[in-house]
């Protein structure tokens, strides 16, 4: 969700950067104006007309980051930065949690793009320093019992934390799904996992993946690594004549033209990649396809 969340941020300020808005609040004031639309003939990534939307804000919540930055800590602090350091002009904002506040878990980079911090009652002086760059929390007495680290100020706040039962949490949830259209949760969020994302090798800068390596000939394209199962080749062939013909290497476009889910979309578009059919992800643009009509039938008089 994290690395969705910096895609979502890129996205965002480059949507911003074409309509000529310096932050979100900008953008949808003019959209509620009615001032921002899509230009005569411009098409979206599905192939479709293209079509402007409010953007809404985001709050990414990480309930425990000692779990994550145990599992991919150096990923895990890449994003948090980028986050801190520029997602709030777009209107992408986040809260995390930890229950070890240690220097390995709050890292300096993390600190210093984090500048607001609560510290509930710590059992060290130690950990009151990791939360606050200062005593104090050691001090305090539970059931609530916090200190508030303003951005703006140099000394914590003390504050009283509000009890909140379960059902109030229900209510809350409840609430925020009822203003949630039918079918509009985007589950990309959740079914994107790491292991099907596109496999992307370290340019010599070191950011960034490096460009997929063209196939030497058609017939390079389709040979390795093909499914065993029917039913998913079909589907393979399917997804290929639709990127070919519409020459749009779009994810959305195949998710709903093949009614797929996005996690399982984003994979055929992966594996297209490796067969040389379309180029790398270029972030919201759709990918370039690299393989003819006429190459897509001899493909299939060899196969």
């Amino acid at each position: 969700a994290l690395a969705w969340a910096v895609r979502e941020m890129e996205r965002r300020y480059e949507l911003l950067e074409e309509c000529r808005f310096r932050d979100i609040g900008g953008y949808n004031a003019a959209f509620d104006r009615g001032e921002v639309k899509a230009k005569k003939g411009q098409m979206g990534p599905d192939g479709e007309p293209r079509q402007m939307k409010r953007l809404p804000y985001i709050l990414v919540v990480v309930d425990e980051l000692a779990d994550l930055m145990m599992v991919a800590a150096r990923d895990v602090e890449e994003s948090i930065v980028r986050i801190g350091q520029k997602a709030r002009a777009v209107g992408i904002h986040m809260v995390i949690a930890t229950q070890r506040p240690s220097v390995d878990v709050i890292t300096g980079l993390i600190k210093a793009n984090v500048p607001a911090r609560i510290a509930y009652a710590v059992s060290s002086m130690q950990d009151s320093r990791v939360i606050l760059g200062s005593p104090g929390a050691e001090r305090l007495v539970g059931k609530g019992d916090m200190l508030f680290q303003d951005p703006t100020s140099s000394t914590p706040t003390r504050l009283q934390g509000a009890w909140v039962e379960e059902s109030e949490v229900r209510r809350v949830v409840g609430h925020w799904r009822d203003q949630m259209a039918e079918g509009e949760s985007d589950k990309s969020v959740l079914d994107e996992s790491p292991e099907h994302a596109p496999a992307a090798a370290a340019t010599p800068s070191g950011f960034g993946p490096a460009p997929a390596a063209a196939p030497s000939s058609p017939s390079d394209m389709i040979t390795a690594d093909r499914p065993g199962d029917d039913d998913t080749d079909d589907l393979l062939w399917q997804a290929m004549d639709l990127v070919v013909s519409s020459g749009l290497g779009s994810t959305s476009m195949l998710q709903r033209k093949l009614r797929v889910g996005f996690a399982r979309a984003g994979r055929i578009m992966d594996e297209l990649e490796l067969k040389g059919v379309v180029g790398p992800s270029e972030g919201s643009k759709a990918r370039e396809v690299l393989l003819t009509p006429e190459q897509l039938a001899q493909l299939r008089g060899q196969s």
